[in-house]
């Protein structure tokens, strides 16, 4: 046990690294993903054909299709274009776009559920459809939309073990570079699993009760 603690200890800092670098990709990704989920939210209820066909087949896209392949698609496939992207850069466009593709629907049901009464009363006293939905519309829906975008923060942190495909320094690979030197697999990525359930574990818990509070109010 004491051969145990004093590896893990010796591997912490290369692994809390990849930790941090995990980390910052999701942080980044959801930046990126939830305004342009909004954006697609609002173009799939959009009244105008062109606009709302060109929204549908980008989300079908980046929910339709692994978030390895778009991984692999801006890393390795852009460079035939002439356009190379860091495996920082392209994680993060990646992630970001899968993000946006899946924060879409959950903005979106969190849009509907607003009474549709509300917006013809903002109406009648004159406020803009723009005004409206900034002031009225999208508080309410944030509210409800609240804790799944935060428990798919948690999906997408988990995610970006995927990057490991693409040579991103993060926590997999770090626990694959350590397994591949020493060939102590189990211990490394027991530790991995401890690592990402420190976060995962208390968010989802936090999620939780956010959601219960949210429940309570809304009666």
């Amino acid at each position: 046990m004491n051969a145990l603690v004093s590896l893990w200890a010796q591997w912490l800092p290369s692994l809390l690294s990849g930790l941090l670098t995990s980390m910052k990709v999701t942080a980044s990704c959801m930046a990126i993903g939830i305004p342009l989920g909004l954006v697609f939210a609002l173009g799939v209820g959009a009244t105008g054909n062109a606009v709302r066909h060109v929204t549908v087949v980008l989300v079908e896209l980046g929910r339709g299709a692994p978030a390895l392949i778009l991984l692999q698609f801006f890393y390795f496939g852009l460079p035939t274009l002439h356009i190379t992207l860091s495996s920082f850069v392209s994680s993060v466009l990646a992630l970001a776009w899968c993000t946006a593709a899946y924060t879409s629907e959950i903005i979106r049901a969190g849009l509907l559920s607003v009474p549709h009464g509300q917006r013809e009363a903002a109406y009648t006293i004159g406020l803009k459809e723009i005004d409206t939905l900034r002031l009225i519309v999208l508080p309410q829906a944030f509210r409800v939309s609240l804790p799944p975008l935060l428990g798919f923060a948690l999906v997408m942190l988990q995610a970006t073990s995927l990057c490991f495909t693409i040579a991103l320094p993060e926590l997999v690979t770090r626990a694959n570079q350590i397994g591949t030197r020493t060939f102590l697999y189990m211990p490394v990525l027991t530790l991995t699993a401890l690592l990402y359930a420190s976060i995962c574990v208390p968010s989802t818990l936090l999620v939780s009760s956010l959601e219960r509070k949210l429940s309570r109010h809304e009666a």
